[in-house]
């Protein structure tokens, strides 16, 4: 396959989920099958160690054994991956990217420094570090809603002029301006929004696509809606609006109670039921009882019976 590049970056990225056991270790033969599932699903890539692949919560032994799982499943099937190279440390996350690069992912993710919130030089200082260290592999920086330091658009912008090795950025939703803002300054990088606001992100001509949690219920549906939004964004848009009731209906008031977006996007995993992964985290973090999950499952079958 072609290198990527910001203009090949695009469409319906799935996470990749950690399968914990009761005893709080990975189950490496179900990770095994949700890479298979992911591939079969005919996903436009698979991505590893995001926040909800609880990449916080791994010892260095477990991210090399991951990664190396995703990239010999996905090389074999001609399937894209990237591999998550982020840490809150960065000596860590630039020590991920040196293990990582003889993997030969199509791209690494990355988060900006957040113990000690990195400032515009210190950020360019490290993207520079990574850049250098990754060999040529393109990078995107991974700075969702939840990061410490969220980034403006035209600071996006600098960063690509900067550092061109970035071909992609993953971000929050804004308001008008946002997307105004975004247009001009990061008209050069692949733009990824959240999964169920991809077919707004895509009418605005503003978004390339989702590392996606919609994904987590329905890896099969989730690309069926990206393909939709190429020859029909009318109805793409008309599920959007039923995606986001099932979730202002039964995903937000689980946030309300504090639960963490790893807890949401294992729960909507759960209530998908495509692969067998239960709602635990890693310990310290709480998750949702998988004794909620076939109430919900009833409530998304109705409202948005495409994934199910």
């Amino acid at each position: 396959m072609q290198k990527l590049t910001a203009a090949t970056l695009k469409g319906n990225w799935a996470t990749l989920l950690l399968p914990i056991n009761d005893n709080d270790t990975i189950n490496y033969p179900l990770l095994t099958e949700e890479i298979e599932y992911l591939i079969a699903a005919g996903v436009d890539g698979i991505y590893s160690n995001g926040t909800a692949g609880e990449f916080h919560n791994q010892t260095e032994d477990e991210f090399d054994q991951i990664n190396q799982l995703l990239s010999e499943k996905c090389r074999s099937a001609n399937m894209r991956f990237q591999i998550g190279a982020g840490h809150s440390s960065p000596i860590i996350s630039l020590k991920r990217v040196k293990r990582c690069i003889h993997l030969k992912p199509d791209a690494i993710q990355v988060i900006l420094p957040d113990w000690v919130v990195a400032n515009h030089t210190e950020q360019i200082a490290f993207l520079q570090g990574i850049a250098y260290n990754s060999h040529g592999i393109p990078l995107v920086l991974y700075n969702p809603p939840h990061a410490k330091t969220v980034l403006k658009p035209k600071e996006f912008g600098e960063l690509k002029t900067l550092i061109p090795q970035v071909i992609g950025i993953k971000v929050p939703y804004g308001d008008r301006d946002w997307i105004a803002g975004m247009k001009k300054y990061t008209a050069h990088l692949s733009v990824f929004v959240p999964g169920h606001l991809l077919a707004s992100g895509v009418c605005s001509e503003m978004a390339s696509g989702a590392y996606s949690n919609i994904a987590c219920i329905n890896a099969i549906a989730a690309q069926k809606w990206w393909n939709q939004m190429q020859t029909d964004m009318d109805a793409a848009l008309e599920l959007e609006q039923r995606i986001l009731q099932f979730f202002k209906e039964c995903i937000s008031p689980y946030q309300q109670k504090g639960y963490s977006n790893p807890a949401l996007d294992k729960f909507l995993a759960a209530v998908g039921g495509y692969v067998q992964i239960n709602t635990r985290l890693r310990w310290p973090y709480q998750f949702i009882s998988n004794d909620d999950v076939l109430s919900v499952r009833k409530r998304a079958q109705h409202i948005i019976p495409e994934f199910f």
